[in-house]
């Protein structure tokens, strides 16, 4: 049987479900940490199971270039290679051939581009990127897709998404089924409710095993990212996942998840932790900023990662000073331990049929915003001790 998708409970739009993939179940909505190069950076595989994360993503487009696809498959599978045995979801590299758009030529067959490491050449097709996805080991395998630019001509839109439409049937062609693994189309048309709802339809009429909203946070904002989303989601079949690709902030979550969507994935945590940022029950912290730098608190009381129960904001802001590399590990584990208890708490919230005051409440967390530590000393002696000094006359 392929990968199947099983919805347990709703609220309102939104759903909570179990994700059935050859390696494993997964709970919806879920948040995917991003493995680009086979590896979440700056985590070991053990400390990303440790935060609750049971489903990682990877990319096609790096990984063929390196170590290259083959090699992956000889060695045992991307699995085996970064010691990962949860489910993995592997992009097309759609979003490269964007990226990348003064190093590549692309056609109806597909891309040909100039690697960004080295300058080599490489044909990139429909057909090859399911082949490499699959040599990759990949659970869930993305079409190949041209990711529309933002902002685009309604011309130009609707060119682009015909183009991956004729993709996605040749994807599907190529995808070969097996137990627990599926395939994934992808919905574009940018901000044009006529173009995302031809994009559904000729999606649905080739039928994947889930479905991915693309196209999206490429500079359009959260409003028209949401009418999107309002669009969109109600014509996509409600028996297969929703996918909302490389999304996002907490609050995207929050409002993706409450229209429908079922699965993310984003580099944000990651690259905010290597940057000094930390996303908190209390709003976003910058732990390069001189206010931590005596501060004995933890980062965040409600997080049970160890930057919270092991260490203070004074010495997280110490680590990101010095540019020890322990400072941004401990606060990537922090971000990433944050998004699973996110997502976590929505499903809790779904099945209780609460989500709306939940939201409520953890965006009243956010809006409340990070007292200074001389109001929130409280019962914590180091934390008194540390004010008592400053306060002391010399």
């Amino acid at each position: 049987m392929s990968l199947s998708w099983r919805c347990s409970a709703t609220d309102g739009a939104a759903r909570r479900g179990v994700l059935r993939t050859a390696h494993g179940a997964v709970e919806t909505p879920v948040f995917m940490p991003v493995g680009t190069a086979g590896t979440v950076k700056a985590m070991t595989a053990d400390a990303v199971r440790a935060t609750g994360a049971r489903m990682v993503l990877g990319n096609t487009y790096h990984l063929m270039l390196r170590p290259g696809a083959e090699r992956v498959a000889r060695l045992g599978g991307l699995h085996r290679m970064m010691d990962w045995q949860g489910p993995i979801l592997t992009d097309s590299g759609g979003f490269q051939v964007m990226s990348l758009a003064a190093l590549r030529e692309m056609d109806e067959q597909g891309v040909t581009f100039r690697s960004h490491l080295d300058g080599s050449r490489h044909r990139l097709t429909p057909e090859r990127s399911v082949e490499i996805q699959r040599l990759l080991g990949a659970d869930v395998t993305m079409c190949l897709d041209e990711c529309t630019p933002f902002p685009a001509s309604e011309p130009v839109a609707a060119d682009s998404m015909r183009r991956s439409m004729r993709w996605a049937a040749r994807c599907r062609e190529a995808f070969v089924p097996r137990p627990g693994h599926g395939l994934f189309g992808i919905v574009q048309g940018s901000t044009y409710p006529a173009l995302r709802a031809e994009s559904v339809a000729a999606l649905a009429g080739i039928g994947f095993e889930g479905y991915a909203v693309g196209g999206l946070a490429v500079g359009e904002g959260q409003p028209a990212m949401f009418a999107v989303l309002d669009c969109t989601l109600p014509l996509l079949p409600a028996s297969a996942p929703r996918y909302l690709m490389g999304v996002g902030t907490p609050a995207d979550i929050l409002g993706a998840v409450r229209r429908g969507i079922d699965m993310f994935d984003c580099v944000i945590p990651t690259r905010s932790g290597r940057t000094g940022r930390a996303y908190t029950s209390r709003g976003v912290l910058n732990l390069r900023n001189a206010r931590h730098a005596e501060d004995a608190r933890p980062l965040d009381p409600a997080c049970p990662c160890p930057a919270c129960t092991r260490h203070s904001r004074a010495y997280l802001h110490h680590l990101i000073k010095a540019a020890e590399m322990l400072g941004p590990m401990l606060l990537t584990w922090h971000n990433i331990q944050y998004y699973q208890d996110l997502t976590r708490g929505l499903r809790e919230a779904i099945s209780a049929g609460r989500l709306d005051a939940h939201c409520a409440e953890v965006e009243a967390g956010w809006a409340a915003g990070d007292a200074p530590p001389e109001d929130n000393i409280g019962d914590d002696p180091a934390a008194a001790a540390l004010a008592e000094d400053r306060e002391a006359p010399l």
